[in-house]
């Protein structure tokens, strides 16, 4: 009796490790680990909050019709979720914002360049501007 249980037990275990190696999926794309490939990426607070996120943002038309291309955007995000830090780039230029803590939304500074203009402009919430750009 005891021989059967021990067996039975050997079995059980095998057929445990056998599912559980049969389950297991590799988080990286690359066999040596050095690259891990996804089409997002999100950081969070010990709260849950998305802090941090990059992505690929599809090509689209906005609201004027105008064909939007294909951007990939880094945010970074208050603790209230305001996204304070803005770097895009897509085939048309590329930018960088900073934004103003939450409860502000006119002061901000933006440095960009589309086509072959650069600028950068620096607004505060009382709406004083600087905008420099070559000439």
């Amino acid at each position: 009796m005891r021989e059967r249980v021990m067996v039975l037990l050997t079995i059980v275990n095998v057929v445990v490790l056998a599912f559980t190696l049969a389950e297991r999926r590799p988080v990286e794309a690359w066999s040596d680990g050095s690259v891990l490939r996804g089409r997002g990426l999100e950081i969070v607070d010990a709260q849950g909050r998305v802090r941090a996120s990059i992505g690929v943002l599809p090509a689209e038309k906005n609201g004027n019709g105008e064909g939007i291309p294909e951007t990939v955007l880094l945010r970074l995000m208050t603790e209230r979720g305001r996204p304070a830090i803005k770097i895009s780039t897509s085939e048309e230029g590329s930018g960088f914002m900073a934004a103003g803590p939450t409860g502000t939304s006119q002061t901000y500074v933006t440095v960009g360049s589309k086509g072959n203009t650069a600028s950068m402009r620096i607004r505060n919430e009382d709406g004083t501007e600087l905008t420099m750009a070559p000439k």
